[in-house]
Formats: C-alpha cells, sequence, structure tokens
C-alpha cells in the first residue's frame, strides 16, 4: 500500500517554512488533522479538516478508518520528539506513512541559548506531572522543557524554589521562529505568578542554594530520601540488589512486596525511559509508595495494591523481578521466575532462617548466586564512634537462561 499517511512538522513560519514536497502533500489531502493554532496557519483548501479529541485515541481511530486515502497531520517541529508522530507510528505501518520533520523546539531553544543539546535534558511537561521535574534537577544541570500552557513556566519556577534551586535562570522562549518571539527570564525564586504567552518552551540552568537537597541518579539514596515505615532495603543493600537488575531504558521491573517503593523508584530514576511496578498488599506502605514517587521524580510509577501472587496476574511481563519479601510465601519465587523471559533477571532478599532456607533451595533451580550481605555503619555511642551491624541479607541472583 502507498504511503497514505503524512505526519509534517510545522513551525511559526506555518506554510513558508515547508518544503515544495510537504505543502503537496497537504493540497492533495483529503482528511488535515491538527490542533487549532496548526490549521489556522494552513489555508483552507478541498480537504476536510478534524482537530485532535480527547482522548487523543478516538482520533487515532478515525485516522485509521482512513486508511489508504490521503491523510495530512500537523504536528509541531520534528514529530517524533515528544510528538504525535510516535504515536501513530505505533498503528500505522513504517512504510505506509512518512513523516517530514522540521526544527524542534529542543533545537530552536538551544540555537538561541548556545548550549549544546547533547550536554542539556530535554523532557516535556505537556500533559505529565510536574514532579518529572524532581527528578531532572541536579547542580549545573541544563534542562529544556516543553510545556502546557502560559502558566506553566511560573510553576516550574516555584517547583524549583521548594527544591532549593530559587536561585536557578529561567527563561520561557515564546512563540520561537515566529514574528511574535520573544523571550521571558528571571530567577527563579523571583519569578512569582508572572504569566507568558501560552505557546513557549522553558530553559533552566540549575544552580542549588546552601541546604538543597542533592539526589544522584546512580543507585543508593539515602535512606532519609524516602518515606517509610522501617521497612526499607537499606542504601547499601539496595545498590546491590539494583546492580543485578540492572536498569535499562525502557525495561520493565516488578518490585513485589515494594514496601515504601525504593527499588522500583530507584530503577526508574537509574535509567531513563525504564518502567516499573510496586506491588504492595498494605495500605499505609501504598501511601508512602505514592508519596515518594512524587517527591523522587517518578510519579510514572505504577502500584498495584494487593498481595502476591495473585496481585501479579495480568500485568504486563517484566524484565526484572525484585522480591524483598514474601520469600517464603508458597509458589511466590517460582511464579516470579515463571513470568521473566529469557535473559530477565530475578533478585531476591532473605533476612530470615525461613526465607534464608528457601532461597538456597530455590538456587540449584535457576542455577542463581547466593551473596550474604553484612553491612556495620559507625555511630556515637557518647563521645566515641562503634560499628552498629545491619541485620544481615542474603541475595539470590539469577539471569533466566
Amino acid at each position: 500500500m502507498s504511503r497514505w499517511l503524512s505526519v509534517i512538522g510545522l513551525t511559526e513560519r506555518g506554510l513558508a517554512g515547508l518544503s515544495a514536497e510537504a505543502r503537496q502533500l497537504i493540497d492533495q489531502a483529503e482528511l488535515l488533522i491538527g490542533g487549532e493554532r496548526h490549521l489556522a496557519l494552513v489555508p483552507a483548501g478541498k480537504a476536510e479538516r478534524q482537530s485532535w479529541a480527547s482522548p487523543l485515541r478516538l482520533t487515532v481511530e478515525e485516522i485509521l478508518r482512513w486508511r489508504g486515502r490521503p491523510v495530512v497531520v500537523l504536528a509541531s517541529g520534528d514529530p517524533m520528539w515528544f510528538g504525535v508522530g510516535v504515536t501513530l507510528a505505533r498503528h500505522v505501518a513504517r512504510e505506509e506513512m512518512r513523516i517530514l520533520p522540521q526544527v524542534s523546539a529542543f533545537t530552536l531553544a538551544a540555537a538561541r541559548l548556545g548550549w549544546s543539546l547533547a550536554d542539556t535534558d530535554c523532557l516535556t511537561l505537556h500533559g505529565r506531572p510536574l514532579e518529572l521535574l524532581n527528578g531532572a534537577v541536579f547542580p549545573g544541570a541544563r534542562l529544556l522543557l516543553l510545556t502546557d500552557d502560559g502558566a506553566a513556566p511560573a510553576l516550574i519556577a516555584r517547583r524549583l524554589t521548594e527544591l532549593g534551586y530559587g536561585s536557578s535562570r529561567v527563561m520561557a522562549l515564546e512563540h520561537m521562529d515566529g514574528p511574535t518571539e520573544a523571550a521571558v527570564e528571571h530567577a527563579a525564586a523571583e519569578w512569582g505568578q508572572r504569566r507568558t504567552a501560552d505557546l513557549n518552551t522553558v530553559a533552566v540552568e540549575c544552580r542549588a542554594e546552601p541546604g538543597a537537597a542533592v539526589r544522584a541518579r546512580v543507585p543508593g539514596l539515602p535512606d532519609d530520601a524516602f518515606q517509610h515505615d522501617g521497612q526499607l532495603t537499606k542504601r547499601e543493600i539496595r545498590a546491590a540488589a539494583l546492580a543485578k537488575l540492572m536498569p535499562l531504558p525502557g525495561a520493565l521491573l516488578w518490585d513485589v512486596g515494594a514496601g515504601c517503593g525504593s527499588i522500583a523508584i530507584e530503577w526508574m530514576r537509574a535509567a531513563r525511559g525504564s518502567r516499573a511496578i510496586a506491588i504492595e498488599s498494605e495500605p499505609e506502605r501504598v501511601t508512602l509508595i505514592e508519596m515518594n514517587r512524587r517527591a523522587l521524580g517518578t510519579p510514572k510509577l505504577a502500584i498495584v495494591a494487593g498481595e502476591a501472587p495473585a496481585a501479579l496476574d495480568g500485568l504486563a511481563q517484566p524484565d526484572a523481578v525484585f522480591l524483598g519479601g514474601g520469600v517464603a510465601t508458597a509458589g511466590l519465587i517460582e511464579r516470579c521466575w515463571e513470568a521473566l523471559p529469557s535473559g530477565g533477571r530475578l533478585v531476591a532478599h532473605a533476612v530470615t532462617v525461613e526465607s534464608e532456607t528457601r532461597l538456597a533451595g530455590f538456587r540449584a533451580a535457576c542455577n542463581g548466586d547466593l551473596t550474604r550481605i553484612s553491612v556495620q555503619r559507625a555511630e556515637p555511642i557518647g563521645p566515641h564512634l562503634a560499628w552498629r551491624p545491619l541485620r544481615p541479607v542474603t541475595q539470590l541472583a539469577a539471569v533466566k537462561p
């Protein structure tokens, strides 16, 4: 079948910024789809026009009903960088669509600021939780952020100030590449309630103030970074577990018996684009997971409130499983191992004699490695320091053949 679907990127220049090929495709289209702003940039023609519906899938379904007829979708800049082209590519075969990108907002912003795009974190907050910002901020970071509207820069500045980055430089770049292009710049703490043009991209140079919490992305956050009730995989042991779990972009983790969610949260922080599901049966701990995922910048962490193994039914296949509690539960470790694909990783921890015996018995079935981890921390006793041991943990780590 011919390439019936064309996804065309636009900048504020409208048709004047398009190639002859892109303009011809728009002229020949029978259906033209885009946001109101994009449709307004294209003069009326023979094509039927539709704006995006809510939810978006309704318009995607409509596009698929036109399969085989010339359809053009108008998008912002580069449709494959946090754009609708990514969504459409999941539903339409590559040989049935063409994508004609323009310069992205990120590229335009980097050019205006003289920033190296390779050294800048490019994120979207458009239709996404503001808490994503919590996981991106660190001293010296340069961020480019796509936003929802003119109120977003003030929200971003307020969040930076709350995180201890009030002296950060915040710039809202409005209507880039258009006749009304402008920029607004203030320190985060001085931004106040200023509103900008709805079409804006926010640039941030992160500057930490004294006392700001600095959170590394490598595993091993301090224990006090998490709200917990004492049931927490301690920092040193958590880092060892994540080293064996191997977080990778796009990979899915099941954190079974998640407690406060520390393993799942650190998994998602370690690899941008990774996914995790925290399975926890205690309602109070589910609440802790919800608090921690927002505070530590992983609001997309999925939570399943229920008791494993029954709560695992129907979940997407994991690439890795962490079993931090309930090892002695009949059939649980077998269920987790069975769920993994070839190459999937299992890490299970035991602190009781019974659960340790269970891991030792399962080791032969998975050909895994058993490790006993013992950690001691120096703590004050009066004017002196003494070693205080943490409870030893037995770890089983295995890769499925």
